[in-house]
């Protein structure tokens, strides 16, 4: 500095202030030292962490049975592991039960992705048509709306109550699904699968003797096919038999395949 107070342009310049030590990290350092000083921050995963419990069966399976349907979704995302465990039968069944404490759930639904959903609307009540039942009154004897019955059951009018032994009816109040058994149904009037409660404790002989019905009426129908096939075909019974299931049922692709191998016979026998 120079007289008077006059800054000496010949003076060196002084050195700068080393910056703190924080600005020569990177980012990520400081995140990742920043989560090790707090261990509430320390998220546990297969990603982040070579925690071995998540790799054992056992205790992932334990941890696994815990999660809602949602969850559990979410987790068969994570890895092969997790996600064969998380996409066991057994373990969507108990996560589609636990929010409403089901008993039992019988039956198979017609694809794996039943299971994603286990909202109230899934569960319908069944309820056996007699006479002077009528829309309106059925919305008041289960508190819900005649619109909901309707749509429900794929009704355009009230008039189809006619035409249907029974009705389905939606689920207002949760807690009649506690401890119950229910069963998973294809209703053929509402064309929609649905978990069905019956409040009169089950299908009962309606249900066996609708299913037997139908079983022996397959059988006949069966029955017939194959008599056709030994007609046409000019074998025994066990032959047109043997041809029919090898073509799962279709009696076109059991003719076809019978010709095919009669066709092979007479060459190998020319040969």
């Amino acid at each position: 500095m120079g007289c008077c107070g006059e800054v000496d342009d010949d003076a060196p310049p002084s050195p700068l202030a080393a910056p703190p030590s924080d600005l020569l990290e990177p980012l990520n350092s400081l995140r990742r030292q920043a989560s090790l000083s707090s261990g509430a921050d320390i998220t546990i995963s297969p990603i982040n962490s070579n925690f071995s419990a998540l790799l054992c069966k056992d205790t992932l399976h334990t941890i696994l049975e815990k999660l809602a349907l949602a969850d559990l979704a979410r987790a068969a995302c994570v890895c092969r592991l997790w996600r064969s465990l998380a996409s066991d039968r057994e373990m969507q069944i108990r996560a589609f039960m636990s929010p409403w404490k089901l008993r039992d759930v019988i039956g198979n639904p017609s694809s794996g992705s039943f299971w994603r959903d286990n909202s109230l609307s899934k569960f319908a009540v069944s309820h056996r048509v007699s006479r002077g039942d009528s829309i309106a009154s059925l919305a008041v004897k289960y508190s819900v709306q005649v619109m909901d019955i309707k749509r429900l059951n794929n009704m355009m009018s009230d008039h189809g109550i006619y035409s249907r032994e029974r009705l389905l009816i939606p689920v207002s109040k949760p807690e009649v699904l506690i401890n119950s058994m229910c069963y998973i149904e294809v209703d053929t009037h509402a064309k929609r699968e649905v978990v069905v409660l019956y409040l009169d404790g089950g299908p009962g002989l309606d249900r066996n003797l609708n299913s037997l019905l139908n079983r022996l009426s397959a059988e006949r129908a069966k029955r017939r096919v194959i008599d056709s096939l030994k007609r046409s075909m000019h074998v025994d019974d066990g032959t047109a038999q043997y041809y029919l299931s090898a073509s799962n049922g279709d009696p076109r692709a059991a003719l076809t395949q019978f010709s095919e191998d009669l066709s092979w016979e007479r060459q190998v026998g020319m040969a």
